[in-house]
């Protein structure tokens, strides 16, 4: 699935518009590197995320098409840093 994609099936990012903008701003990396919007996401993926005044780092646990909204936060795993 494309990160771009990813970041709003697991509600990360609230829309894939603003998720693919985040991205061209190089505001998200995925394993230590920055990441265009189509990059291919895996399980076991490391991704950071700059917002405004702090950085979410999250690690990808499963990769789904559909989610529903209450199980949304069960894709990943956020890492305490």
């Amino acid at each position: 699935m494309r990160l771009d994609k990813y970041l709003k099936v697991s509600r990360l990012i609230k829309r894939r518009t603003v998720a693919n903008e985040a991205c061209d701003g190089q505001r998200v990396m995925v394993n230590g590197r920055q990441a265009k919007a189509s990059y291919q996401v895996k399980p076991g993926d490391i991704i950071e995320i700059g917002y405004a005044n702090r950085t979410l780092k999250v690690e990808v646990m499963q990769v789904e098409e559909h989610v529903a909204k209450a199980s949304a936060d069960a894709l990943y795993r956020e890492i305490a840093e």
